[in-house]
């Protein structure tokens, strides 16, 4: 799955959120897949800002709008509307503060209250780098994602280990249900018109816009 350059060609626009704790390195993993910037001075997140990439699943070019949301306490509130329309979503905690996987559970309730049932969800480990300060084990990560059906992988956003595996990951799967859906409903994805939404899950749905649309923001 190669990166796409071309900013305006693209096939679906899938809007993803990233969530978690302050401090768990949600700014950077954007950067990181957006940019493959990375800042160790990276300050908290004052409200909500988004980047995009570009990139191939299939033979689709896949355009992926990706909302950094602030985990701050004091923005939560506002944050709420920035889940709609959102197909897939990266819960991030930090490997080496055990807080921040016990506040996973919370998040993912927040999450599934404004999102479809049928959003991509994938449980981020970051920082997986610190090896001699972990704090939340593997093992105790992969258990709890398997019980809530989400998907898991740890990070490190400093080293770039598994941040394109990841968010490519969630990508992928929300084009599998496009497709599927597509399939189901008798059309043609790669015959769809522009601007055609297309339902990824199966009543008051989130959306998957086809080329350009307003409706998947």
């Amino acid at each position: 799955m190669a990166a796409y350059r071309g900013d305006d060609d693209y096939d679906y626009l899938f809007k993803v959120v990233i969530i978690g704790d302050s401090g768990v390195g949600k700014s950077n993993l954007l950067s990181r897949f957006t940019k493959n910037e990375f800042s160790l001075d990276s300050k908290s997140t004052i409200g909500v800002e988004f980047a995009t990439r570009s990139i191939r699943v299939d033979d689709k070019v896949v355009k992926a709008q990706i909302w950094d949301t602030a985990g701050q306490e004091r923005y939560r509130a506002i944050t709420s509307a920035y889940y709609r329309g959102a197909v897939g979503a990266l819960l991030v905690y930090d490997v080496t503060r055990h807080v921040t996987f016990e506040n996973v559970e919370r998040w993912l309730k927040e999450l599934r209250d404004h999102t479809d049932a049928n959003i991509v969800i994938m449980l981020v480990g970051n920082k997986a780098d610190l090896r001699h300060l972990r704090a939340v084990s593997t093992e105790d990560a992969k258990a709890f994602a398997e019980r809530e059906k989400t998907y898991f992988m740890e990070t490190s956003a400093l080293e770039s280990m598994n941040v394109e595996n990841s968010f490519t990951e969630v990508l992928s799967q929300i084009h599998h249900i496009v497709s599927r859906k597509a399939l189901e409903m008798g059309d043609d994805p790669a015959a769809l018109p522009k601007g055609q939404t297309i339902a990824v899950g199966s009543k008051d749905d989130v959306s998957a816009v086809k080329k350009i649309g307003c409706c998947s923001l």
